[in-house]
């Protein structure tokens, strides 16, 4: 028996609400772009649905994500309706659309954090990886995040090109007032994985990025949190292996996938309860695919790439499904 065994519902429920985004990044692991939004995705009344079943369950958390989860058409009824009823909210953004009049909204939830991604200190460096993106909409984005009372988190996804500005960005997150600055190596799935020749750092320069991150989260002055370890996928997965977490990964259609960097969905919300598919999710755990699965992620990397195709582990789940 594991400590998700002993739960009657998930703490957590991540809720990537649309493949659709207003940017196609070069390290995004969704694969998520403009017109990239699923033929299947949950609309507004079988979402609505489903954060219901969320509120019944007493689940205390849900992240709200994407792609870019403003573009979704009733993004912000499901916000309201869960945050009404007490549930805390997480929203990750890339900020291009999030602005002050928005934020004011939110400001009325109990939001635990806004996140904010920050892949450069300059337009230049930053549009490069983020192409077609304006990073002073962006900071605009934090600014007013801050300027409402709620909490920021600034997250930085390492890569050839804008490495040399990481400490640049860690300054510009304490400056924001940030509470937390999110990293890790960069994760070979999605378009990431497709670009990797392109925008991979070499392991050198990996290295010492995770070793400027030890010192600036030991320092006595940090200023803000940092939440790096794990900083691999394959560490990741090692301790979901000991351990899993008890979160459940929902995908834009309503399946529920066992872990991001492996394909196994283990449920369907369109046709099963959240009960029902906690309890295929805690399954899964011991189904020796999973367990094969992971095992196989952890000591190949190249596996990774496979993550967005789908490979349901149960009965009346559409045979296969590949982004």
């Amino acid at each position: 028996m594991t400590p998700i065994d002993l739960l009657s519902a998930p703490l957590f429920v991540s809720w990537q609400m649309t493949r659709d985004c207003d940017l196609a990044c070069l390290h995004c692991c969704t694969d998520s772009a403009p017109g990239k939004r699923l033929a299947d995705e949950l609309n507004e009344a079988e979402a609505m649905a489903l954060a219901m079943e969320i509120v019944r369950a007493e689940v205390p958390y849900v992240m709200l994500c994407g792609g870019e989860p403003l573009l979704v058409p009733h993004f912000l009824k499901i916000a309201e309706f869960l945050g009404g009823q007490g549930v805390q909210l997480k929203i990750e953004s890339n900020g291009q659309a999030l602005d002050a009049r928005l934020v004011e909204r939110l400001a009325r939830l109990p939001i635990r954090s806004i996140q904010i991604s920050l892949d450069g200190d300059t337009q230049e460096i930053y549009g490069q990886q983020r192409p077609g993106a304006s990073l002073a909409r962006a900071h605009d984005a934090c600014k007013a995040v801050r300027a409402a009372g709620l909490p920021l988190e600034i997250t930085f996804a390492p890569t050839r090109l804008n490495l040399h500005q990481a400490e640049a960005v860690i300054e510009r997150a304490r400056a924001f007032g940030a509470f937390r600055f999110n990293s890790g190596q960069l994760m070979f799935i999605g378009r990431a994985a497709q670009l990797w020749r392109k925008i991979a750092p070499d392991q050198e320069s990996v290295l010492r990025f995770r070793q400027m991150l030890d010192r600036r989260a030991r320092s006595v002055d940090a200023g803000m949190e940092f939440c790096h370890d794990p900083f691999t996928v394959e560490d990741a997965l090692r301790r979901c292996l000991q351990s899993p977490p008890a979160t459940l990964l929902v995908l834009p259609n309503g399946w529920v996938k066992v872990a991001a960097a492996i394909g196994a969905v283990c449920a369907d919300l369109r046709r099963d309860s959240l009960a029902e598919a906690w309890r295929a999710y805690r399954a899964a755990w011991r189904d020796e695919r999973v367990i094969a699965a992971i095992e196989r992620a952890v000591s190949d990397v190249a596996v990774h790439a496979a993550a967005n195709h789908w490979q349901p582990l149960v009965k009346g789940v559409a045979e296969k499904c590949a982004l």
